[in-house]
């Protein structure tokens, strides 16, 4: 009789749950259902941190097998011979103008295709 009628509705309902709560649980009513989802909100909480490191630690591994990989191209590219097949011109005045350094771009053709089938499986 205290609460204004228009919020009399909200609170027979609310009497309601927590009777109907009491007879699932005699013991702790509501508040066993609160812990109960307070239980489960803190255990996705932990899945969801564990999936946010388990994605760090994979981008990490990419990072580092990228780094792995442009390395040992770049350490093959400076032990194999020049050629002179590039229709570019290397100017006496600037020999690193147009010389094209790609040993850090990763393609298939320098690859075979084969090194990179064990990541996408």
């Amino acid at each position: 009789m205290d609460l204004p009628e228009s919020q009399r509705a909200d609170a027979v309902s609310s009497m309601v749950y927590e009777a109907n709560a009491r007879l699932r649980d005699p013991v702790y009513g509501c508040a066993g259902a609160i812990c109960q989802l307070q239980k489960q909100v803190n255990d996705l909480q932990a899945q969801l941190a564990k999936a946010q490191a388990e994605i760090l630690n994979m981008k990490c591994q990419q990072t580092n097998l990228l780094a792995l990989l442009c390395m040992e191209m770049a350490h093959d590219h400076d032990e194999s011979p020049p050629s002179n097949t590039s229709s570019q011109s290397v100017s006496p005045e600037h020999p690193n103008r147009g010389v094209s350094n790609n040993a850090c771009f990763i393609d298939d053709n320098n690859l075979g295709g084969s090194l990179w089938e064990p990541l996408w499986t």
